[in-house]
């Protein structure tokens, strides 16, 4: 049975919270393998709103094991305070949550100096969200991380944190002018911390492993999005981590061998919270967003998001990236009423027609987006489940999607319910190998219909639709 990594295609906030609890039915094992307590996955069952920052989206489910990856930088804070809130809503949090003992802690002096980082960078800030992702990690690729097995040992976790904590105080007393942190006060709250996540924390790998070799489903719970990845994202204002499908394996100690699909998540247009280039982002006398009613405000941050067109040329680079061998396409009904739409297949830059993402942010902040123009469908869709009964424009419109891309739209979500979903064809997670290598494809005539706008896509390799990875198993 197949392994699935779902990743967001965009800046985040793609709406992978509803899809990931859609592909939990048919799984095992949920894996979040990056980031933090800055991320935030929204999924509504009836009435009831659920947003998780760390914990995976299958806790949502009856007898599905969540694991906290080696790759998440962990807030126990924020852990607790989650834990707390499921179980007030009956959502039971036990023996089927698992922590790797090799996971990252944040500490208090983490949050205080992102906090401190970004006030000192005035009006180039990034825009991060001051839970202390980027300094946990500066930290644990500066060999002074402390990981979930340290706070289990008093001894290790004392000198540990000693060491830390007279440079993180040197820094916050003469760099930034604030007061030192009292060790005893933190080493005592990060006793209780390692104690009360004890239950908790295992050596995941071992079980993710041997749960893999038995033939069991795991799905790879990706943050954020693409574009904030810290390799392939719009650098400097991306996230610490690595928000690709490389961070599935990275993120959790499995080898990439068993990885068999990788889902991309997409909105039907474009958003991102913070700072930053947005090539196709709405002025503000054509957007046609309302942020209250189509929800477009960070789960996390509770900031308003940016909105703007369909960015088929960061989508591409998204397939190319992670290797997207199934898209799942969010937010169709906020289009509902837009009578014409607009899709951006290019960027012009002095003069440059330019078809591929561009790693400058210098292009990328200055570029003038080339558009398609669509006529809209006018009329409601959030009360249809089949494909073919979608408006005909909406259609066309899925399909244009799908060709600029260069990746198959499998999943179409027009509501936030899990009942407001299209499912063309059988859903992802049941296909085995073999089956998936056969259903996964470009719709039909996207190979013949390449034109200039489809230049620069990621090569198929032999026998592998979709240009999918993929290991040969004994």
């Amino acid at each position: 049975m197949p392994s699935t990594v779902l990743i967001g295609g965009q800046w985040g906030d793609e709406g992978k919270g509803k899809i990931i609890d859609l592909l939990t039915e048919d799984v095992d094992f949920v894996v979040r393998m990056q980031g933090g307590s800055n991320a935030g996955h929204t999924v509504r069952i009836g009435s009831e709103e659920f947003v998780l920052h760390l914990i995976p989206s299958g806790i949502l489910h009856e007898n599905k094991k969540c694991i906290i990856g080696n790759g998440v930088v962990l807030d126990p804070q924020s852990l607790f305070e989650e834990i707390e809130t499921l179980t007030s809503k009956g959502v039971r949090v036990g023996e089927n949550l698992l922590i790797s003992e090799t996971t990252h802690i944040i500490f208090p002096y983490h949050k205080l100096l992102d906090v401190l980082r970004e006030k000192l960078k005035g009006s180039k800030k990034i825009g991060t969200t001051g839970r202390g992702i980027s300094p946990a990690y500066m930290d644990k690729v500066g060999y002074m991380g402390i990981r979930a097995i340290d706070l289990l040992d008093e001894d290790v976790l004392r000198e540990k944190l000693r060491t830390n904590l007279h440079e993180k105080n040197l820094f916050l007393t003469r760099v930034y002018d604030h007061e030192s942190l009292d060790f005893k006060e933190v080493f005592t709250q990060y006793c209780e911390y390692g104690e009360r996540m004890k239950p908790f924390v295992h050596d995941t790998a071992i079980i993710l492993n041997e749960a893999l070799k038995n033939n069991k489903n795991i799905l790879f719970e990706g943050a954020q999005g693409t574009l904030l990845d810290v390799n392939f994202g719009t650098y400097p204002y991306v996230t610490a981590s690595s928000t690709t499908a490389g961070g599935a394996c990275t993120g959790s100690a499995t080898g990439p061998t068993w990885i068999d699909l990788v889902v991309g998540v997409v909105k039907a247009y474009t958003t991102r919270v913070g700072s930053g280039p947005l090539p196709t982002e709405f002025p503000p006398e054509a957007d046609f967003v309302d942020r209250k009613r189509d929800r477009e405000y960070g789960s996390t941050t509770g900031r308003s998001r940016r909105c703007g067109w369909f960015d088929s040329v960061i989508l591409r680079h998204s397939v190319r990236v992670n290797g997207i061998g199934a898209v799942a396409l969010t937010k169709l009904d906020v289009l509902d009423s837009v009578p014409r739409i607009k899709i951006c297949v290019a960027y012009r830059y002095n003069g440059e027609l330019i078809r591929d993402f561009p790693n400058s942010m210098r292009v990328l902040g200055n570029c003038e987006p080339v558009y398609e123009e669509m006529d809209g469908w006018v009329t409601p869709t959030s009360d249809i489940r089949r494909y073919e009964d979608l408006p005909e424009n909406a259609r066309k419109y899925i399909e244009r999607l799908s060709e600029l891309i260069q990746a198959p739209i499998e999943i179409i979500s027009v509501g936030s319910e899990r009942s407001q979903t299209i499912f063309r064809g059988e859903p992802l997670v049941r296909r085995g190998s073999s089956a998936r290598h056969a259903a996964v494809r470009l719709p039909v005539g996207v190979e013949e219909r390449r034109g200039p706008t489809m230049a620069g896509g990621p090569p198929r390799r032999p026998g592998r639709p979709g240009g999918q990875g993929g290991g040969v198993r004994t």
